[in-house]
């Protein structure tokens, strides 16, 4: 608050008149008479300053290489300005958000050490009134006179402080303190002052912003360049750091430097989302790249560089849209040696890179497997892409594996380009037709074709296959790929069905109880003594995708928390197997086991896409068939 300059014999007759007799004169600034208030009910000395609260010298080294930025933004301000202090017996001083002194300027604070006021706490409770508490109370610079301090012997001279703002919250103070009554300046000091409040609160801004930056940029698997006229770099990020191997100029590590379209750029003409080859002495980079100007006052002063590597894009775009591992090999449960056998081999099966065919009865939990082994394997962070095969238009089936454009060209965005360094999980096999099967066979032992330069490129792909039936049989028939039997016949493993391991009805049953709690974030469930034994007389057909159907239903139709044999709907019982049909809460309730999922519910209830949406119509539950 910048105030007029005031009568300094009637602003101590005023502190004299409120400390000899607790009179309070109507002429003293509110803020400050608040401020007195507050100091003589805590009954703080007045004469001279207290000790107080200090730090000791090694915790005040610490604050200050915490705070050596602003230190050194300020040191140059105060530079700037050195010669108004000296000639106007000034000190400064800088204070941080708690009210410490961090660093002290000019002539000593009060007269004296600078060892004495580095770490001292300055807040009203410390050393009573003083511009510094009203400016940090109030939230705005303060001009105070010598006699309005609560400190008697700081009357001499004057004082005024700044709080310095970012984002609404005070980060630091800065305070001027004259020491003798000489008059000063006063519109200059403020200037000066309030010059360097915006500036610190300016400088502090940009420091948040290139902190988040740098995590940010840290963080990106992107290889960031700023790049002056000349060439030499002006920043880069860890990524692109690791690419330069400790160099400050790109063309002394691009052998094609001149051909990037670096200069293009410095010309005014951007390049945008290019794939560029960036070739080393050690290796090439084949990277989607952006190259920028940045204009300073409208002339171009120098470029930015984006560049990412095409597999970690891919990468990055799998995991963005869920083409990643949901299961581990041990969300998988049971006591049978039959099952940890299968389990231990699917552990050291995955370390491998085989491709490799899982083969069993539907139901038995092959795609639960298949998520298991990629995420055991050494390709756990790259995509994990699951294809469903089946019968259809050859166009579908060559959109889906290769992506628009050409067959067997790598221009879309096809699920064998996109599983490239992870994991191709191809369900139900069988159902691929033996031409698409071909197609698919020649794309991972040869390659696809790359659109820019015509010649095709080697992917680096592992195959997870799953299998309903007998592929071999299949194949032997002529009714399925033998090429494509031959890539995915790396290592076998039969997944075997429920009845065969019917001691693991019981860990399997509350194995799904407690992951559906987990998942709906619903109180858990107990299964009765009752409701295991019927469980345990079934035969399963269905296996585990209809142990899980049955539990399901139960979890979310039985009210209390333990699940009877009479809240058991086994697959036998036709009538209440198909209740859905005619009972709306027996269809909401499945439908919110599907999470809303339209081809989730079709498979859960073994019915087509058409039939669902004929009964989402039927109770107004979803969107209508088109």
């Amino acid at each position: 608050m910048i105030r007029e300059k005031r009568n300094k014999e009637k602003l101590t007759g005023y502190y004299n008149k409120f400390i000899e007799e607790g009179i309070l004169d109507p002429n003293v600034h509110p803020w400050i008479a608040e401020s007195w208030q507050r100091c003589a009910a805590r009954k703080q000395p007045h004469e001279t300053l207290p000790k107080g609260h200090k730090l000791t010298r090694e915790q005040v080294a610490e604050q200050q290489k915490l705070h050596q930025e602003v230190i050194n933004y300020t040191d140059g301000l105060f530079e700037q300005n050195k010669q108004h202090f000296n000639s106007h017996n000034l000190s400064m001083l800088l204070i941080d958000e708690n009210g410490y002194v961090i660093k002290n300027y000019a002539l000593p604070f009060y007269q004296r050490s600078i060892d004495d006021i580095q770490g001292m706490r300055v807040l009203e409770e410390d050393v009573g009134t003083s511009s510094i508490s009203i400016a940090r109370g109030h939230d705005v610079p303060f001009l105070m006179f010598g006699p309005e301090m609560w400190i008697r012997e700081c009357h001499s001279g004057d004082a005024c402080s700044a709080p310095i703002d970012v984002n609404g919250k005070i980060r630091y103070i800065i305070a001027f303190f004259s020491l003798d009554q000489n008059d000063l300046p006063y519109d200059m000091l403020l200037a000066i002052l309030l010059t360097m409040k915006y500036s610190l609160e300016q400088f502090l801004t940009m420091l948040e912003y290139w902190t988040v930056f740098d995590v940010v940029a840290a963080e990106m698997p992107v290889s960031i360049y700023w790049l002056n006229k000349n060439g030499t770099i002006r920043y880069c990020n860890p990524n692109g750091k690791k690419r330069l191997g400790g160099k400050d100029k790109m063309d002394e590590v691009f052998l094609n430097y001149e051909h990037l379209p670096i200069d293009k750029a410095l010309g005014g003409k951007a390049t945008l989302r290019k794939e560029i080859t960036w070739i080393t002495q050690d290796r090439t980079y084949e990277d989607v790249t952006s190259v920028m100007p940045v204009r300073i006052s409208g002339q171009v002063d120098s470029v930015v560089i984006l560049s990412m590597a095409i597999e970690d894009l891919k990468t990055t775009i799998a995991h963005a849209t869920g083409y990643n591992s949901r299961y581990s090999l041990y969300s998988m449960v049971g006591n049978s040696a039959e099952f940890l056998a299968l389990q231990h081999k699917a552990a050291r099966v995955a370390r491998s890179d085989n491709n490799i065919l899982l083969q069993g009865e539907p139901g038995t939990g092959k795609q639960r497997l298949a998520h298991g082994i990629h995420q055991a394997s050494p390709r756990a962070a790259a995509p994990l892409i699951t294809i469903r095969c089946q019968e259809g238009p050859m166009s579908a089936l060559e959109d889906e594996f290769f992506g628009s454009g050409d067959p067997g060209s790598g221009s879309g965005n096809g699920k064998l380009a996109l599983a490239n360094g992870g994991t191709l999980f191809l369900d139900e096999i069988e159902k691929l037709p033996v031409a698409m099967g071909d197609k698919v066979a020649d794309a991972i032992i040869n390659g696809i074709v790359d659109k820019d330069t015509g010649r095709k490129r080697k992917l680096n792909v592992r195959i997870i296959a799953a299998c309903d039936s007998n592929l071999k049989r299949l194949t032997d028939k002529g009714l399925f790929s033998a090429n494509l039997y031959a890539v995915v016949l790396g290592t076998t493993m039969r997944v075997i069905p429920l009845r065969e391991r019917k001691e693991d009805v019981e860990i399997i049953a509350n194995h799904i109880l407690t992951e559906m709690a987990a998942r709906h974030n619903m109180p858990a469930k107990k299964l009765a003594q009752s409701a295991l034994n019927l469980l345990n007389n079934c035969t399963w057909p269905g296996n585990i995708k209809q142990l899980q159907g049955v539990i399901e239903q139960a979890f979310f139709h039985t009210a209390g928390g333990n699940i009877e044999a009479e809240n058991i709907k086994l697959p036998g019982d036709k009538t209440m197997e198909k209740s859905w049909k005619h009972d709306k809460e027996a269809f909401i309730a499945v439908w919110k086991q599907a999470g809303g999922n339209i081809s989730k519910l079709a498979t859960m209830l073994d019915v087509s896409r058409v039939t669902l949406y004929r009964y989402l119509k039927k109770y107004n539950l979803g969107p209508e068939k088109k």
